[in-house]
């Protein structure tokens, strides 16, 4: 993840990496995004400080540190989710849905999911679960999964402030005790390496191991990452970048019984 360790970092170029992770590297879907001009866009990152009204906005609409934005200092994703009152409709046994009543909980810090008449009226997104050989293909250049390969939608509060773009299941037992098999995680598509924060887990779409859920780590290896896993059965291994095809940070996750 970007940190304030260039000096000569500015909130213009800032803004350009916004535009980058949030708009596919197109003024005009940032700008759509937003709700202003194309032109304004531009020009924030031509060298026009935007105004306290348009920053307001970036950081409301995007899941982003307002001392990031303003400063450059820390982390560009907001590391700290408030969190969202569920409505105590009689839903203590509403989880995941379709209802799946019994079998499945949250990890301790997130809440359960609620049905989708309540997420209405909230204006709570669905997050799309996607089966696995899907989730590899994020890293098209379009970094999009056709509504065809969704399983299931899930509505879950707590990702309310999380840029969320699939969910998918754990498979295998390499990231125990954090992970499970069949656990549920949800990713954030990484459109670019800077965005990597080391030590936390990702998914890494590679062309010839197919979908990893691994830790990244700086490997000693040149040209590479290091992936690294909880079970300590399984040592850390390097994976070359250009193997890799796609990138997405695990931002939360639904975990068995």
């Amino acid at each position: 993840m970007a940190k304030k360790d260039e000096t000569n970092a500015t909130i213009h170029e800032r803004i350009a990496l916004c535009v980058k992770y949030y708009g596919d590297g197109k003024n005009t879907v940032f700008a759509e995004k937003l709700g202003i001009s194309e032109g304004n866009i531009r020009g924030y990152i031509k060298g026009v400080v935007p105004k306290a009204d348009v920053l307001e906005k970036i950081v409301r609409t995007c899941d982003i540190s307002p001392e990031w934005l303003l400063t450059g200092r820390g982390e560009m994703l907001k590391q700290d989710v408030p969190p969202v009152a569920t409505p105590d409709a009689d839903a203590a046994d509403e989880r995941l849905l379709p209802s799946d009543k019994g079998t499945k909980k949250y990890s301790n810090n997130q809440e359960k999911a609620i049905p989708f008449a309540v997420a209405a009226q909230h204006n709570l997104k669905p997050i799309p679960l996607v089966i696995q050989s899907v989730a590899a293909g994020f890293g098209n250049e379009n970094f999009s999964i056709a509504e065809s390969d969704v399983k299931e939608y899930y509505v879950i509060p707590k990702f309310r402030y999380c840029q969320v773009d699939f969910m998918i299941e754990v498979s295998g037992d390499s990231m125990t005790p954090h992970l499970n098999s069949g656990d549920v995680i949800a990713c954030t598509i990484l459109r670019d390496s800077r965005f990597i924060q080391w030590n936390r887990i990702h998914v890494i779409a590679t062309r010839e191991q197919g979908l990893l859920v691994k830790r990244l780590a700086p490997s000693i290896d040149d040209g590479c990452l290091q992936a690294v896993s909880d079970n300590p059965k399984y040592p850390p291994f390097s994976i070359p970048k250009d193997e890799i095809t796609g990138l997405a940070l695990v931002v939360g996750s639904v975990c068995l019984e």
